[in-house]
């Protein structure tokens, strides 16, 4: 056996997916993976699933070795081609809501993964781990090694013809806008351009050819610095509004008129004002990264608020197990799902541009104007802190702990949140590495730095090494 049969690379199936350098994550393990997946769908009773892939050079390959097995096993699986994790979402409908996407969405071209959905719901967490188990025994055998030469990419125009027409036929725009959309290389942008354009839109399309090379940088919309080249094209067109996609197409960012670049916070408050109008007194559901500026709005609007771990999957299961309860649900991360009797129920970046646009124009509003009520906060990105080899738990214990004389409602739903009236403050423990992930936002420059210090406070007497990491609030 090899060295990667005696280091099984556990730690690459996550809390919500599966994801990890395709050094480790190769055809060998991809074939071990497919055993573990195919049991899960046959031990629920299915016959029949949707196989797509993103734009990463080896996607298409995984996706035939996905194949491959489940025919061996007598599961029907039918590859729908280079897609967005949308397009797989809504054309997995066809499948009695079966389908495997092979992507890693936003991360390097060093990466690859796996997301799956099963009778229309994503895998739980224990779920994911039943396939490492099962991947892990397939892996004891032996096997001669698997000699693969990649796949070339192939886009299956019915299935983005059949995506396309179920947005279509949901979405209604009065007039044309201008926009410019960047699809940053990956899979998403092809379909989306199309399809903005038979919406009638002035259409700038930067980077929607799908190319695994990745030239310029991850396909990740979320850094600032990646939207660089968008901003500047709107701005030169003078564009009602600029959309960036992810690798996979279901994380949005949006920039306005203006080129400011729009915050989930703002946006997520946007959409709960939309959903709300139609549908008053429902369940707004966002995840423990998101601004306190979200529970209050919602709370405004005479409706529920809901926190929730962070992880797309955990936001879809919960609002499609709501009984129409939760009529939206967004991701600090970028990650909206519409359940208010429109859209498919998943996170698509696209569809959320699109109720944007749809929203804006029958408001004779331009974006920085419909979002003129929802004031950027004071707040800080995500801030990733080494744990420092200690344990985390115990690290979140102590805050816990030390949380008991501030006077903050406290949250343990994923790590340890402290709310405030005037902001709040988050540490939790990463679901992929030997790191924290932190997170402050509040009214005020000078609270934000306050609610920043109460933090380190806590830490600094027993992990000062994790005390002194933690940045600076600006």
């Amino acid at each position: 056996m090899g060295s990667l049969f005696n280091h099984f690379p556990q730690h690459i199936f996550r809390a919500y997916d599966i994801r990890g350098k395709i050094s480790l994550l190769n055809a060998d393990l991809v074939q071990s993976i497919a055993c573990g997946l195919v049991k899960q769908y046959l031990d629920a009773g299915q016959k029949s699933l949707a196989i797509g892939y993103d734009a990463r050079l080896t996607s298409p390959t995984y996706a035939k070795i996905i194949q491959k097995v489940c025919h061996e096993a007598g599961l029907e699986a039918e590859i729908i081609g280079c897609c967005s994790s949308p397009m797989l979402y809504f054309i997995a409908g066809q499948f009695q809501g079966n389908g495997i996407m092979v992507t890693a969405s936003h991360n390097p071209k060093s990466d690859n993964g796996i997301k799956w959905i099963i009778k229309g719901e994503p895998p739980c967490p224990e779920m994911i781990q039943h396939v490492a188990v099962e991947a892990r025994n397939c892996f004891s055998s032996e096997r001669v090694h698997l000699m693969t030469e990649l796949e070339p990419h192939e886009i299956k125009p019915e299935y983005c013809l059949a995506y396309q027409k179920f947005i279509l036929d949901d979405i209604h725009l009065q007039q044309p806008l201008k926009v410019v959309i960047d699809g940053m290389h990956g899979s998403a942008g092809h379909c989306a351009a199309l399809l903005l354009n038979k919406l009638g839109c002035e259409v700038l399309a930067l980077r929607c050819q799908a190319d695994g090379h990745f030239p310029d940088h991850a396909p990740d919309p979320s850094q600032l610095k990646h939207l660089t080249h968008l901003r500047q094209a709107l701005q030169l067109q003078k564009a009602d509004i600029g959309i960036a996609l992810d690798g996979d197409g279901d994380r949005l960012v949006l920039i306005d008129e203006t080129g400011k670049v729009v915050s989930a916070d703002r946006l997520l408050c946007l959409f709960a004002e939309i959903c709300l109008t139609q549908k008053p007194h429902a369940e707004v559901v966002f995840d423990v990264k998101c601004s306190t500026m979200i529970r209050d709005t919602v709370c405004d609007l005479e409706a529920q608020p809901v926190m929730i771990r962070t992880g797309s999957s955990f936001l879809r299961k919960y609002i499609s197990q709501s009984k129409g309860k939760a009529v939206f649900g967004g991701e600090y991360a970028g990650h909206y799902v519409f359940n208010d009797g429109r859209g498919g129920g998943y996170d698509d970046g696209l569809y959320a541009a699109l109720r944007v646009l749809e929203y804006i124009q029958a408001q004779g509003l331009t974006l920085s104007q419909a979002l003129a009520k929802y004031p950027e906060r004071f707040s800080t990105e995500d801030l990733y802190v080494s744990t420092h080899q200690h344990d985390p738990a115990e690290v979140l214990k102590l805050v816990e702990a030390n949380s008991a004389r501030i006077p903050a409602q406290i949250s343990k739903i994923d790590g340890i949140r402290l709310d405030f009236d005037d902001g709040f403050g988050i540490i939790r423990a990463s679901n992929t590495g030997e790191y924290f992930t932190l997170r402050f936002d509040a009214n005020s420059s000078a609270r934000l730095k306050e609610i920043r210090d109460l933090f380190v406070s806590m830490l600094v007497e027993h992990y000062p090494d994790i005390a002194h990491d933690i940045p600076d609030a600006q």
